[in-house]
């Protein structure tokens, strides 16, 4: 089955014939096809759907020749689907580079220490300014490799991970991977909320995996007053890990609320992906030393270190006022669209949920019919299903693409496509 998946044959969401029939055609016992599909699970192929059976994941973790996630936009549609920032409002790298080779000269050899002492006092001083305590720090290719050796070195296959309930896809696709069991939390504006991490805490989860801001899909910003819920629920958990991924950073305009340290075993995962580049594959961790040590020493003895030439052009960004004055107006280009589009839905009836970030959440009834009416009117965005565990369905709209003249005829077309039976003219 894995080579199917790896030839095409088996495409993401084909449905896996059952055990019954699948042991009879291959005269094997039942017992024998069901520790294989369990294997398969383990490994984050497949998923158990309930009576809809066992199906290839979504996003399988095996390259596949030919199979996708999803089919590419259509030629003509507005792509509103691929959760990326806005490429005009990211900052140029020519300049830095420039003086980067000016400055370095030749490679350099093996480094002695894996983070640069620059990069780390300027991460202390970042991520105190926003309460966070930042004694130790290590730095990952990006905040998914943070968070995948944070789970790597602290749980093992089949312990369970509470996550965000709808979530960041990636993020479901890696606890699949590892062989964890997923938990989900249900989420509200306010980030995650007090009774769906009680109920997850019961339940046995060993990890928790929380959204500082601009959460994926759903916009939402840890509050002040859910941060102080979470605190007191959480204080002295010592069988948890907390895992805070605060991958907006300088483009969420809202305040941090970090939860970091109410647990003994905690991390806190800051990417530069989205205000300076999804290429910039970097990411500054802190946390208690225990958790920290085994970060870097789990890359020590694998990669190594993350190259210190882009930790070179990162601290640069970090210290160029420029790019700091244009990082704060592509937030504010980014809270204009996304608060405008949102407020254009509810004009039109339309509920949908982004407080922060780019993207927008729309409940919606049927993921498949949203999808396809908004694609005919021109208009790619997300199905919801790669988001969800247990939550209601929902699109996936970024708004990262869209100029402020596209709001009001892409709500025009939301609305459109949440009432299809009633735009075509039919009455019940």
């Amino acid at each position: 089955m894995e080579s199917g998946i790896r030839g095409g044959q088996l495409a993401p969401g084909d449905a896996l014939p059952a055990v019954r029939a699948l042991a009879t055609e291959l005269a094997v016992s039942p017992a024998t096809v069901a520790k294989a599909y369990q294997e398969l699970r383990h490994r984050g192929l497949v998923v158990t759907a309930g009576r809809h059976g066992t199906r290839v994941r979504p996003r399988p973790p095996v390259a596949a020749r030919r199979a996708g996630r999803m089919p590419p936009p259509l030629p003509g549609t507005r792509n509103l689907s691929a959760g990326q920032p806005d490429s005009r409002l990211l900052p140029p790298l020519g300049p830095h580079l420039a003086a980067l080779a000016a400055e370095i000269g030749s490679p350099t050899g093996y480094v002695s220490s894996a983070v640069l002492p620059e990069l780390a006092e300027a991460t202390r001083a970042r991520l105190a300014a926003d309460g966070v305590p930042a004694e130790e720090i290590a730095v990952t290719g990006g905040a998914l490799d943070g968070i995948e050796r944070l789970l790597a070195a602290n749980l093992r296959p089949g312990d369970a991970v509470a996550v965000e309930d709808p979530g960041w896809a990636n993020l479901l696709d890696l606890v699949a991977a590892l062989g964890l069991r997923p938990i989900g939390v249900p989420v509200d504006d306010d980030g995650p909320t007090e009774p769906g991490v009680r109920s997850a805490l019961a339940a046995g989860a060993r990890a928790l995996i929380v959204t500082s801001r601009a959460q994926n899909p759903t916009g939402a910003a840890v509050s002040a007053e859910r941060a102080e819920a979470l605190r007191a629920l959480l204080a002295g958990r010592s069988d948890l890990l907390l895992i805070e991924d605060d991958h907006a950073a300088e483009l969420a305009h809202v305040p941090l609320h970090p939860l970091a340290g109410v647990t003994p075993t905690w991390a806190f995962v800051r990417s530069v992906s989205k205000p300076y580049g999804p290429d910039l594959r970097l990411a500054v961790l802190t946390g208690d030393e225990a958790t920290v040590a085994r970060v870097a020493g789990r890359a020590r003895v694998g990669a190594g270190w993350v190259s210190t030439v882009l930790q070179r052009l990162v601290l640069a960004l970090w210290r160029d006022p420029a790019t700091a004055d244009l990082v704060r107006r592509a937030a504010e280009s980014y809270d204009r669209r996304r608060d405008g589009l949102r407020e254009a839905l509810a004009a039109r009836g339309v509920a949908a949920y982004g407080r922060t970030g780019i993207n927008l959440w729309v409940p919606v009834a049927d993921e498949t019919v949203v999808v396809t009416t908004l694609r005919d009117a021109g208009w790619s965005v997300a199905p919801g299903t790669l988001n969800r565990i247990a939550a209601g369905p929902g699109v996936r709209i970024t708004v990262s693409s869209l100029d402020e003249a596209d709001l009001a005829p892409l709500a025009d077309a939301v609305a459109r496509a949440l009432r299809p039976v009633a735009s075509a003219g039919f009455t019940a």
